[in-house]
C-alpha cells in the first residue's frame, strides 16, 4: 500500500506568487479565477485581508481554502465575521480530508483574531459535508425571484442578522473584476449585475447617487429583473415571481457557524442575506 503523503499546512498568503499559485490550482479543478480577481477579493477588501490555510505536499500546493472578512449586525450588535468562499483540492490530492483540515485551522485562527462567525452559500453537493463534518447550520435555501419590477430591502434594525455595507465597501464590491454593473439614475438609485442572460439584470443594492453616477446606466432593453436571497420584509413592486425549483441549476443554501461560545443560530424569518453579500456576480 502506498503510504499517505505528508501534508504541511500554512496560513494563506496574498503576495503575487501565492495568488498565481491559487489561480493555477483553481484552473486544475475546472474553476476559472484570474489573478486580478483574487487580488481584488483577498487583498483589496476594505474590511480586511483574506483568512485561510493552504496544504502543501513537498513544494506543491495541494489544497487551498480562503475566506474574506465581513461585518454584520447580529441582534443589534456589530460583529466581525468571515464569508466562506473558495476551496480547491488538486485532483491528485483529493479524498484525503484536506478541506476539512484547512477549514478547521482557518476557524481556529479566525477565533484567535476576534472573528465571531462564518457565513456562506453552499450548493446541494457541498452542504451535507459542511453541516456534518464542520458543524455548519443549514439556515435555508435562498429564494430566487424573476420578473419585471423592483424591490426594496428591509431596514437593518428590522432584522436579527444582516451584513453591514459602508459606502467604501460598496464601491469595492462593484469593482469586482470581469463583472458588469448597471444603475438606475432616479431618486432612489439601484445597482444591478449583468447575469449573462439576455435582458435579465440581478438586483444588487440600493445605492447613493454618487455611486450610481459612476456606473453605466440601465439600458432600455434590459427589462427583466432577478432577485436572489432571503429578506423577511422584502417589498416587491411590479410582477416578480419565484423561480420554480425545476429551473434552478442547484439550490443555493445559506449556511452559518458561530465561532464563539454563544453558539448562535440564524432564523430565516429574521435574517437578510442577498446577492450583494456573496460573490455570484
Amino acid at each position: 500500500m502506498t503510504p499517505a503523503l505528508p501534508y504541511a499546512s500554512r496560513p494563506l498568503e496574498t503576495d503575487a506568487a501565492s495568488l498565481e499559485a491559487y489561480r493555477a490550482l483553481f484552473g486544475a479543478t475546472l474553476d476559472s479565477f484570474e489573478s486580478d480577481y483574487l487580488r481584488w477579493l483577498y487583498c483589496d477588501n476594505p474590511v480586511g485581508e483574506a483568512v485561510g490555510f493552504n496544504a502543501y505536499a513537498g513544494g506543491e500546493l495541494a489544497a487551498h481554502y480562503g475566506t474574506i472578512p465581513v461585518t454584520a449586525t447580529i441582534e443589534g450588535v456589530r460583529a466581525k465575521g468571515l464569508l466562506s468562499l473558495n476551496t480547491a483540492t488538486h485532483p491528485a490530492h483529493q479524498g484525503k480530508g484536506l478541506f476539512t483540515k484547512l477549514a478547521e485551522q482557518t476557524y481556529a485562527r479566525a477565533h484567535e483574531l476576534g472573528y465571531e462567525f462564518v457565513v456562506g452559500v453552499a450548493n446541494a453537493n457541498s452542504t451535507p459535508g459542511l453541516t456534518r463534518k464542520l458543524g455548519f447550520q443549514l439556515v435555508t435555501p435562498l429564494d430566487v425571484l424573476v420578473g419585471i419590477g423592483s424591490v426594496a430591502a428591509s431596514r437593518d434594525d428590522d432584522v436579527g442578522f444582516a451584513l453591514a455595507w459602508t459606502e467604501t465597501a460598496l464601491r469595492w464590491r462593484v469593482r469586482r473584476p470581469h463583472a458588469r454593473y448597471f444603475a438606475t439614475v432616479d431618486e432612489h438609485p439601484i445597482v444591478y449585475a449583468h447575469t449573462h442572460k439576455l435582458g435579465i439584470l440581478a438586483y444588487m443594492t440600493h445605492a447613493s447617487r454618487s455611486l450610481a453616477a459612476d456606473i453605466p446606466p440601465v439600458r432600455r432593453t434590459q427589462l427583466f429583473r432577478m432577485w436572489i436571497g432571503i429578506d423577511p420584509h422584502l417589498q416587491r413592486r411590479g410582477v416578480l415571481a419565484p423561480l420554480p425549483d425545476r429551473l434552478k441549476p442547484s439550490p443555493l443554501n445559506l449556511i452559518f457557524r458561530d465561532l464563539t461560545a454563544k453558539q448562535r443560530r440564524l432564523r430565516r424569518d429574521t435574517t437578510r442575506f442577498t446577492l450583494l453579500d456573496f460573490d455570484a456576480y
